[in-house]
């Protein structure tokens, strides 16, 4: 349990110093396990790394950043996309052993830019970033992910499938079902049991290969790529130079992420443990995924929508998430049970998580009364959300800012030169002014003539 003297956010079901009994804490760390699992995996098997060693780093990742910022924050670690493009390409040339350099150089400059914030402070953040950047921000975050959710939950390849469609729409309202019409246990685990019944409905439709999963071994060890022991390790600056840089651009997403989760448990994560140990945990789950053959880490989405939606906020079903996915990545016929996940059913209960993540960020905008009707926060959240939504990405050679990014950076700029009042609102206020002080002085003259 928390620390009497610790502040207890009294909305939350578990607050994150919270710990659970132990067979809920079971369900519940199995139902953030899940449903960050898709998306871990599928990004080493879009390279061709192994699913199971990033399965492995993202339960270790988590555990560091857990750590390292001293069990304050609720956030899980999985593989990050933004690397995807030049790990592809160096996965068919130079291999892991370059892919790897490449991802501990992400780690070593979010420990450099951590270590820069811890001398200078991050007062700075509460400048750049009001809440009418972060609102903006906070929604990008879930709506941009959208499409995704959109075609995991339609296409079978390249075309519309109906019982893909009906599947996932199957999941999502099971999901809110469980969510509104439970309590008890059951209520805090709709995620878990929404995919559990599309998984088993999906089977009987027949788009599980149960065969697969009856013939895998129960247990295998993942092939871990260690440099020095799995292959010979041999600087390459080019595999540095084209992985590296991309750090700068996941810290912005990072930023946002640490924004969603402050909203969310109602704490400024920013100055406490601060955005330099939120960084380095960050920089330490990359940084040890590079050592073991897996993909960068970064902070998950699909676990705050969770979050949002259970009000579970406790750092200890995090941490037993992560012990799972570390048990899962040597469990073998898990593994492929989980592998078997039905893109319907990821894409159905992806249409809750993320729209969640998007309705924090208009709470943000309404807490802290955001009056659109002054053009300046209309031009800023405007600007924000079509660049971010629209993916409108910044390529300048093989370096790319994400739409996510290049909207963040547009909307602090903004923000930091715009005027609090646009030139025709000072003037149409400057005219109301003149127009009380005019009917004042009418009105005195009135009452002197009386007189």
């Amino acid at each position: 349990m928390a620390d009497k003297n610790e502040f207890h956010d009294d909305r939350a079901i578990l607050d994150i110093h919270d710990m659970p009994p132990f067979w809920p804490w079971v369900g519940l760390s199995l139902q953030h396990m899940f449903s960050m699992f898709g998306s871990t995996v599928i990004v080493p098997l879009l390279v061709g790394l192994s699913p199971s060693i990033a399965l492995f780093a993202s339960g270790v990742g988590t555990l560091l950043h857990i750590m390292i910022t001293q069990r304050k924050i609720p956030a899980y670690m999985g593989s990050s996309f933004a690397f995807i493009t030049p790990m592809y390409a160096l996965m068919h040339t130079a291999g892991y052993p370059a892919v790897g350099q490449g991802i501990v150089g992400v780690g070593i400059v979010y420990m450099i830019v951590a270590g820069i914030i811890w001398a200078i402070g991050s007062d700075w953040v509460d400048k750049i970033l009001p809440p009418i950047v972060v609102g903006p921000i906070v929604m990008v975050i879930g709506l941009s992910l959208a499409g995704s959710a959109a075609k995991d939950a339609m296409m079978k390849g390249t075309h519309y499938n109906l019982e893909y469609f009906i599947i996932a729409l199957v999941t999502l309202f099971l999901a809110i079902g469980f969510n509104m019409l439970f309590k008890g246990f059951i209520g805090l685990i709709p995620v878990l049991l929404a995919i559990v019944c599309g998984y088993v409905i999906s089977a009987i439709f027949g788009l599980v290969n149960l065969h697969a999963i009856a013939v895998a071994p129960w247990f295998k060890m993942p092939a871990f790529e260690i440099p020095g022991l799995s292959y010979h390790f041999k600087l390459d600056w080019a595999a540095i130079l084209s992985i590296t840089p991309i750090a700068f651009v996941t810290m912005t997403e990072h930023m946002g992420h640490i924004m969603v989760l402050d909203e969310l448990t109602n704490r400024d994560f920013f100055k406490d443990p601060g955005l330099n140990r939120t960084l380095a945990g960050d920089g330490a789950a990359s940084l040890f995924a590079g050592l073991v053959g897996a993909p960068a880490m970064t902070s998950y989405g699909e676990n705050i929508g969770v979050m949002t939606i259970t009000k579970i906020h406790s750092v200890y079903v995090l941490m037993g998430a992560a012990g799972f996915a570390i048990l899962f990545a040597f469990v073998n016929k898990l593994n492929v049970l989980i592998m078997q996940m039905p893109l319907p059913v990821i894409g159905g209960i992806s249409f809750l998580l993320f729209g969640t993540i998007a309705t924090a960020g208009i709470q943000v905008m309404v807490e802290n009364k955001i009056d659109m009707g002054l053009k300046r926060n209309l031009m800023i959240a405007s600007t924000v959300m079509v660049i971010g939504i629209g993916n409108a990405y910044l390529q300048l050679g093989k370096f790319q800012f994400t739409g996510l990014a290049f909207a963040t950076v547009i909307g602090i700029v903004l923000n930091l030169i715009l005027p609090q009042k646009a030139a025709s609102e000072r003037e149409h206020e400057a005219k109301l002014a003149l127009d009380k002080k005019l009917h004042e002085v009418s009105e005195d003259v009135t009452g002197q003539d009386k007189k």
